[in-house]
């Protein structure tokens, strides 16, 4: 009889017990074990590429290829920890560099504090935000153009112009109704931090520090380009801290910095069909198609086929690069100089670079 009772009591307690794992696996998978270094100072754990059974030998042609590529600083972190760190040159890990288009990420991951903060909203007209006639078309025609579309490049804004960059109105001109063209373009997007100014009622700077920097024990700076450019400057440590947050889906360690994970997972996955490898203002791999800057050319097949299919970028011009790669635990920083036949963002360094990777990680 106790063998009876006993089967039927574990009948009963062992699909209760399954279920609360399979939610707890699940939880784990979204935000897996992970280090997070100090906000307080640069200190910061290692693992060693042995440990981690990652190719010793491959990792030091790895460093020869960096330094012929004109690179200034590249770091790997493994779950948060430093498994590779090197410095070329008189760089340091102190030294400060631009983050050119990779800044775009950043900016776009500022758009989803500001929206769950209430202050902006991306289905919004910009014009809510920046007042009627911030652009040079007809008034129907502006207001097509959302905050979304900013984010996703699609505004329609005419990209050819005599002063590049320029986020004056008169520089503004229509092209094509704002969701049917898909055009990597500076001014739009620039004008997103005008956005979040307006919006919030500070500095551009100043949201940055205290929604993101000082959260996650960054420094760095935004300055304003010649032409009205936003471009970020900041050490690759620090680059490699957004990287990490990048990493956590907008958590870290236990402070949620973007606390919306919907909006998260926007800006990771197409954004639009018209090229698919584009989130919010972030490269996405793996998909079946991709456009680059200065061209509507569509082109087949994945946007750096020897990286892994769920990698996401944060990509600016002379190769600077953030790569996250979700399903590895991994991100890739590297700073620098062009490395040759460097487009503004997505360049042949990095399918050289991934295949050298893909050595050393053994996938």
């Amino acid at each position: 009889m106790k063998y009876v009772l006993l089967t039927l009591a574990l009948l009963f307690v062992f699909p209760v017990f399954s279920c609360k794992k399979k939610k707890n696996t699940i939880k784990d998978e979204a935000f897996a074990q992970k280090y997070f270094p100090p906000i307080a100072n640069n200190q910061w754990e290692t693992v060693s590429p042995g440990v981690l059974n990652w190719d010793e030998n491959e990792l030091t042609n790895l460093y020869t290829y960096l330094n012929e590529k004109n690179t200034k600083a590249f770091l790997v972190l493994k779950d948060g920890k430093i498994a590779v760190e090197k410095y070329y040159g008189t760089f340091t890990a102190d030294s400060n560099w631009y983050w050119a288009s990779a800044g775009k990420t950043l900016t776009g991951f500022m758009v989803g504090i500001a929206q769950k903060e209430g202050i902006v909203d991306v289905n919004k007209k910009t014009s809510d935000y920046l007042g009627i006639g911030w652009t040079n078309a007809p008034l129907a025609k502006e207001n097509l153009i959302t905050v979304r579309h900013q984010l996703t490049m699609t505004t329609g804004i005419d990209e050819d112009q005599q002063i590049k960059d320029s986020t004056l109105p008169i520089s503004l001109n229509y092209k094509t109704d704002a969701g049917t063209r898909w055009c990597y373009f500076n001014a739009p997007y620039t004008l997103l931090g005008q956005v979040i100014e307006k919006a919030s009622g500070l500095s551009y700077n100043a949201y940055f520090k205290t929604r993101v920097k000082d959260k996650i024990g960054m420094n760095g700076v935004w300055l304003k380009a010649e032409n009205s450019n936003n471009i970020f400057y900041s050490t690759p440590r620090s680059m490699a801290r957004f990287g990490l947050l990048l990493l956590n889906k907008g958590i870290w360690e236990n402070t949620p910095v973007l606390n919306d994970p919907d909006y998260f997972d926007k800006q990771i996955n197409s954004s639009q069909t018209l090229n698919p490898s584009y989130g919010y203002l972030t490269w996405l791999n793996g998909k079946a198609s991709y456009m680059l800057p200065s061209t509507d050319n569509v082109f087949s097949g994945s946007l750096i086929p020897t990286a892994p299919a769920d990698l996401y970028a944060a990509l600016g011009k002379n190769d600077q690069k953030i790569y996250v790669v979700p399903s590895k635990g991994i991100v890739v920083i590297r700073m620098g100089n062009s490395a040759g036949n460097s487009f503004a963002t997505a360049s042949k360094f990095d399918n050289e670079l991934w295949e050298k990777l893909s050595k050393i990680f053994k996938f």
